[in-house]
């Protein structure tokens, strides 16, 4: 639960909180956000759902296109499900670099970027997929809370309909 009050204020207070604090986020916490998002991409390129779920606090929460997943042990399982469906290669991860933010303590950080990943079914052309994340960190420990959205292609355009 405090998570998602943790959330709601950091959604509610961003401009604010964030404004004031952008400068401060240590460049050696910003180096060991990075390196989960390295874990990360390599979790997920090898279909390794423990691993991904081991990149989040005990409590995490993974907010997706279907709703939240709350727990360590609940992620792994979403991943799990999803490993049997898809295959995923490719994935990597880009963090923007002027998104950090403190969020609590100098620890706590808030930052988003992009994502992109291929996925492939039992049968079927591979897919490549992408859109843009947000997450709530926890220096040396893992994510607290973690968003994601896939980005639609543009629809085709179509042709004009001539009237008489």
């Amino acid at each position: 639960m405090q998570l998602v009050v943790l959330a709601g204020l950091a959604n509610n207070f961003a401009v604010p909180t964030f404004a004031q604090q952008k400068e401060t986020v240590d460049p050696e916490v910003r180096q060991q956000i990075a390196a989960i998002g390295k874990k990360w991409d390599e979790a997920e390129n090898n279909n390794d759902a423990a691993a991904i779920a081991a990149l989040f606090t005990e409590d995490g929460v993974f907010v997706t296109d279907k709703g939240p997943v709350y727990g360590r042990e609940a992620i792994q399982k979403r991943f799990a499900d999803d490993f049997q469906e898809w295959r995923h290669s490719n994935h990597t991860g880009k963090r923007d670099p002027d998104s950090f933010r403190i969020i609590a303590t100098a620890d706590d950080v808030a930052e988003n970027g992009e994502w992109s990943v291929t996925v492939q079914g039992k049968t079927g052309d591979p897919i490549h997929v992408k859109g843009y994340s947000s997450e709530i960190v926890k220096a040396m420990i893992g994510r607290s809370v973690c968003t994601f959205n896939i980005a639609q292609a543009p629809a085709p355009a179509t042709a004009s309909v001539e009237t008489k």
